[in-house]
């Protein structure tokens, strides 16, 4: 069966289009279409390995070479880290030695303490247990996305680290079906534009669910633009039907973070008509908004907050993310109101794992059913990985990991100004913006720059997916189609995130060329 290119997904698009090209000498291929960021962190990083390595000493104390001993709770372990640390210098050791000596509450428990925790979990000898999160993980977790994305409200939460932020979505979706929560046919809200696969996981035949779609705007004030999401599609979230809303916050592919005119709103909704109201969302890009609101920081009883340290760490290879429920939830509420036929369906899938179901919290049933309930006993994230989070975590409270964000930011944002200033854009306003992403309309920027001529021309000849077609085999350059995403059918995703900063001018400038010489046919054409 053939399947027509305009058929396919964005992603598969993209890897399609990587097969056809070939780089060459005076055109090297661009690809803008990946999210995957080309930088990382290095100190955490360094911490990390330096930690394993001293770890592995510390299994070496016996009489065998080969064999080594699980690693125990021993007093005197912390000088020993200490020397080791002074004779292997460099920023990771000194990031192990601030960690040496930080707050025990920031640590949740005491520095020598949380060394032989850390050095057992990285050795990776044991099982996870706690099976939801590791004690040398869950406060350094907590206190960073307190931080970072819940502008520092100190709401009681509990946190379980996930491979990535792709499984903390199959793992959400999966447990609010297990849970009754949402049954197939249900009707659910997206905020859109969105990440993809939130708006393909519906689709699916065992959710088959009935979406409202909640689009945003782009709005222009001055010479600075944001999307923002109209009032009267906010009110949608009124609809009783409306059972669950999923959001990307700050959305993909625009970059731009929810303002807070639509929180209120949302906040008004849920404490006068829908205090039941479910609300996922995806803050992964947030921490590179200066002053990030998330929806959970808002409205946690009502929230599930789902991060990933892919980005911002440069870490997309790690599969290192989390899921954040406050402790009184509506999650937990709502299990409790399920109907009697239901709620005894429920409580039979889970009663393996305690002697009344009722009393498993929601988020401990997402980790059951991450292992099938059967194997929730081998259940949790590898406990090297949550030392890496760990170590993130920390690394990001640090004022050097201030630093570090600054220097992304403006990164991103250098980028952005060579791109924009060479398609002649009007650039996004700075306080929502990410700069990680931009959405570009090449049907209104080619009409702002080519005229209404030249705009019938592409729409009765070009699609968006034959232009990227072109943009690859003529310009070697790849983008990605957003009209997937819920943006404008004529949208292309640029990831600012994956070129050296030099080359966003050549990405315009390749944009430029396709349509200057689709131009000069649309003019041969009008002869």
């Amino acid at each position: 069966m053939t399947i027509s290119i305009d058929a396919l997904s964005p992603f598969e698009l993209s890897l399609y289009l990587e097969k056809q090209i070939q780089s060459a000498p005076d055109a090297p291929i661009l690809n803008a279409g990946r999210g995957n960021p080309n930088w990382t962190a290095p100190v955490p990083r360094e911490a990390f390995f330096l930690l394993g390595q001293f770890a592995v000493q510390e299994t070496r104390k016996s009489s065998s070479a080969l064999v080594g001993k699980q690693i125990k709770a021993a007093p005197e372990r912390m000088g020993r880290l200490q020397t080791f640390l002074t004779t292997h210098p460099g920023p990771g050791a000194d990031f192990l030695k601030w960690l040496c000596q930080a707050d025990q509450q920031l640590l949740g428990m005491t520095p020598a303490a949380w060394v032989s925790a850390a050095c057992d979990a990285v050795i990776g000898d044991n099982y996870p247990a706690p099976v939801r999160c590791l004690s040398v993980c869950e406060q350094p977790l907590k206190a960073y996305m307190i931080r970072e994305l819940f502008d520092d409200r100190q709401v009681p939460l509990d946190v379980f680290p996930v491979e990535g932020g792709t499984a903390g979505i199959c793992y959400l979706f999966d447990t609010l079906m297990h849970t009754g929560l949402l049954a197939a046919g249900d009707r659910i809200a997206l905020l859109l534009p969105t990440f993809a696969p939130y708006l393909e996981i519906p689709k699916l035949p065992h959710y088959a669910f009935d979406v409202v779609r909640i689009k945003a705007q782009r709005v222009t004030t001055g010479d600075r633009a944001s999307y923002v999401y109209p009032q009267t599609e906010i009110e949608k979230l009124r609809d009783p039907k409306v059972k669950a809303a999923f959001v990307v916050n700050p959305s993909n592919p625009t970059a731009n973070a929810m303002g807070l005119e639509n929180i209120s709103q949302i906040e008004a909704i849920v404490n006068t008509d829908r205090p039941d109201l479910m609300i996922l969302t995806d803050d992964v890009y947030g921490t590179f908004v200066p002053h990030f609101l998330s929806l959970f920081a808002a409205l946690p009883h009502n929230t599930a907050c789902l991060y990933s340290f892919s980005k911002y760490f440069g870490a997309t290879g790690w599969r290192v993310g989390a899921i954040a429920l406050a402790k009184d939830n509506v999650f937990d509420e709502l299990i409790e109101q399920l109907p009697k036929a239901v709620k005894a369906k429920v409580s039979a899938r889970y009663q393996s794992i305690a002697s009344e179901s009722t009393t498993v919290s929601f988020i401990d049933r997402i980790v059951a059913d991450s292992r099938d309930i059967a194997l929730n006993h081998a259940a949790g994230l590898s406990t090297v990985q949550q030392v890496m989070i760990a170590l993130f975590s920390l690394y990001g409270l640090m004022d050097e990991g201030q630093s570090y964000k600054d220097e992304v930011v403006a990164t991103c944002r250098a980028r952005e100004q060579q791109l924009f200033s060479t398609l002649g854009l009007t650039r996004p306003a700075p306080a929502r913006d990410t700069a990680y992403y931009c959405d570009i309309d090449l049907l209104a920027w080619g009409t702002q720059r080519y005229g209404a001529v030249f705009a019938r021309y592409l729409k009765q000849h070009w699609t968006t997916t034959r232009l990227l077609v072109a943009l690859a085999q003529q310009q070697h350059l790849m983008l990605l189609k957003t009209s997937p995403f819920g943006s404008d059918t004529w949208s292309v995703r640029v990831s600012l995130a994956n070129l050296p900063t030099h080359d966003y001018a050549e990405v315009g400038k390749r944009i430029i060329a396709l349509f200057d010489h689709l131009q000069m046919a649309c003019e041969t054409e009008a002869k």
